[in-house]
């Protein structure tokens, strides 16, 4: 085969076959193709996309590129969630035990943050002692034990996407839809699970910020479950505003476990519908049966008593983070309302964006985090709130120069004559 006449084929939008696709791919693996070549044919793609078939045959050739996790020997529907990624996202870490309680098998492997972005790991790091690196047999074990195990992704599973990203990355095709949907299912199939929920968020704070976009993400999504016989759910949900009041690591880890002991809020609103209306999918439950359950199975503790049994699991101390000295950081800033009215939230990238000022993000790979840094919202969006009343506070390891995010920090939230609170749910 002819590398230059299969990229030509896709400059003219023609449709390249299973065998040419296969060409492409192994051929850049074993360094037949170089990068330069290989970053023609994504351009390619990125001006000219990839039909139904096109993705599939790709995606399934990023699978074959390294080993899959055979799930089957654990007993019940095996689910996996992912995020696209967003501010303040720690919806993982508060579904993963309550879908766990109700019965579900929760094998998940997540990654860190980067940029704006937070990541589940990074998180779940933050706890003392907690092991992200878990062999395949504990993996295993702790799914059909606990019911939940979350991992950090092995560079085992499709190393072909991988590689592909760090071309991607360079070459100016990140945003490409078709790619964007084979690295996220490449990822999800390669583990095998019964039922991929995947949360595509769209807003300032995500990488899908156009709502268009993210449908157009959604239906490819979904078309690659179908074609690879896995029960696929995509809720498209709203990232314009931070998920919740904690932003950061180990403030996350508190906010996530007190939802799970019952506490009350926005954020808990969302996770409890999310669940619902996924258990409404896959057990063909009616929306308020399906929040019945949820709200049951919340009020009998167990999700708490398993992500507990979780970190004990993966070695962390289950005390640690229900301490009042496990979150304890040095400096501290306060940023108070400049009048009154209805207080929103929106511009959620510049809450990242300052949480990385902090320490508590990575604008480069392998940077250590602040797991002290983050951010505290003192009310929710659509709260009334006084003139110079407290409405959030900066947290880090490291004294805080205030004067050198003062555009982003005003540029953070507005305040309204009426309340303003926007739907979370875009699908």
């Amino acid at each position: 085969m002819n590398l230059f006449e299969i990229i030509e084929k896709k400059v003219k939008k023609e449709h390249l076959s299973e065998e040419e696709i296969h060409f492409m791919i192994n051929g850049f693996l074993s360094g037949l193709i170089a990068d330069y070549q290989f970053s023609s044919f994504l351009m390619a793609i990125l001006i000219n996309g990839l039909d139904d078939d096109e993705l599939y045959f790709f995606t399934r050739e990023i699978i074959a590129s390294g080993k899959t996790i055979n799930l089957r020997k654990i007993n019940g529907v095996k689910i996996d969630k992912h995020s696209t990624g967003g501010v303040g996202d720690k919806i993982s870490l508060i579904i993963g035990p309550i879908f766990a309680a109700l019965g579900y098998k929760v094998a998940k492997m997540s990654g860190r943050g980067l940029g704006f972005t937070g990541g589940t790991i990074d998180k779940l790091e933050s706890i003392p002692g907690f092991q992200t690196q878990l062999t395949e047999a504990s993996f295993l074990d702790q799914v059909q034990k606990i019911g939940i195990a979350i991992t950090a992704q092995s560079n085992a599973i499709v190393p072909a996407d991988k590689k592909i990203y760090a071309l991607r990355d360079v070459s100016g095709t990140v945003s490409s839809i078709p790619l964007i949907a084979s690295s996220i299912m490449s990822k999800k199939i390669a583990t095998d699970t019964d039922v991929i929920l995947i949360d595509v968020k769209c807003g300032s704070g995500a990488f899908m910020t156009d709502l268009s976009q993210a449908k157009k993400l959604a239906s490819k999504i979904k078309m690659l479950g179908k074609r690879f016989g896995k029960k696929t759910i995509v809720k498209i949900t709203n990232m314009e505003a931070p998920l919740g009041r904690m932003i950061g690591n180990k403030n996350e880890i508190i906010e996530s476990l007190a939802i799970l002991q019952g506490q009350q809020s926005q954020l808990a609103d969302f996770a409890k519908e999310l669940v619902a209306q996924t258990l409404s999918e896959i057990e063909k439950l009616k929306i308020e049966k399906a929040r019945e359950k949820v709200t049951k199975i919340i009020e009998s503790e167990l999700p708490n008593e398993i992500f507990l049994k979780m970190v004990a699991a993966q070695g962390g101390n289950p005390a640690t983070i229900q301490s009042s000295n496990f979150w304890i950081p040095a400096y501290k800033e306060q940023i108070f309302a400049p009048q009154s009215g209805y207080i929103k939230w929106e511009n959620a990238i510049n809450f990242g964006k300052i949480v990385a000022f902090l320490g508590g993000g990575r604008t480069k790979l392998n940077q250590k985090i602040d797991y002290e840094a983050g951010i505290c919202l003192e009310v929710e969006s659509g709260t009334y709130v006084q003139d110079d009343q407290l409405i959030f506070s900066l947290y880090s390891s490291n004294p805080i120069d205030l004067s050198k995010i003062q555009d982003l920090i005003a540029k953070t939230f507005s305040i309204k004559p009426e309340p303003e609170v926007e739907n979370m749910f875009l699908n």
